[in-house]
């Protein structure tokens, strides 16, 4: 029987080797150019560490609520159809309500650690007041109080994180201030008192372009306790006010 085996000319056959090396090579360079062009794309997109250190100025709004307490030595008798001497007249309350304003500051951080001073002012209308003051006297009546204004004067420690430590949670605390109104309908009578106090506080501030952050804050507030007015002619009313602000704010850095 013949054989129909054909053999490639060996000239053909080492072609074919050649021809294919040549196809290989040409690959292999496409997945190294192709390899490299992604490693670049990735160190150009790679961004560096968020820079925190500079100043900056923001807006802030939020809500408040907390407490206000009035209370006097008690009024004299005289001031009653009867003569019986009455307890102190007492009003305590809840206070709630809004705030918005302006922040400036400034951050400087070592490593991971971002120091800073910012202060703030804000106009408020954090009020309350109740139908029953002075619930121990003849008299029961209404009473209130409402704030008008909040500053802070703080300093802030942070830490940065995050892959870019773009993300500071931080503690802050500092001096407050605020403008406080008062107002007792017995006689009626009025005060206002702007007068300073203390905050703590928490929050957390992300950077989310290299000029722009967000915050988002909690600050306690007390106002401390202080002569307002006279609820009656002689008769001193000390008034107190506490409160809890919870408020976001974005903030513009100048770096």
């Amino acid at each position: 029987m013949l054989s129909t085996t054909r053999y490639l000319p060996r000239n053909s056959f080492v072609g074919t080797l050649e021809i294919g090396g040549l196809l290989m090579r040409r690959l292999s360079l496409v997945l190294i150019a192709a390899v490299a062009s992604v490693g670049l794309d990735h160190v150009a997109l790679a961004a560096p560490p968020y820079n925190w250190t500079g100043a900056y100025v923001g807006i802030a709004g939020g809500v408040g609520w907390g407490h206000s307490k009035q209370t006097d030595p008690g009024v004299p008798c005289v001031f009653f159809s009867t003569c019986q001497i009455p307890n102190p007249d007492d009003g305590s309350y809840a206070v709630t309500g809004g705030i918005v304003g302006g922040t400036l500051g400034y951050n400087w951080q070592q490593g991971p650690w971002v120091y800073g001073l910012e202060g703030d002012y804000s106009w408020a209308d954090v009020s309350g007041s109740s139908q029953t003051c002075g619930p121990n006297t003849p008299v029961p009546h209404a009473c209130g109080t409402k704030l008008e204004s909040l500053g802070t004067f703080r300093g802030r420690i942070g830490y940065a994180m995050g892959a870019a430590g773009n993300w500071l949670p931080y503690v802050t605390g500092g001096l407050a201030v605020g403008e406080l109104k008062a107002w007792d309908a017995f006689f009626p009578s009025s005060g206002s008192d702007f007068r300073a106090g203390w905050t703590v506080g928490a929050g957390v501030e992300v950077g989310f372009e290299r000029n722009w952050t967000f915050k988002l804050e909690y600050l306690y507030v007390d106002l401390g306790s202080s002569q307002m007015f006279n609820v009656v002619p002689g008769v001193p009313e000390t008034v107190s006010f506490t409160a809890n602000i919870v408020r976001a704010g974005l903030n513009y850095k100048f770096y």
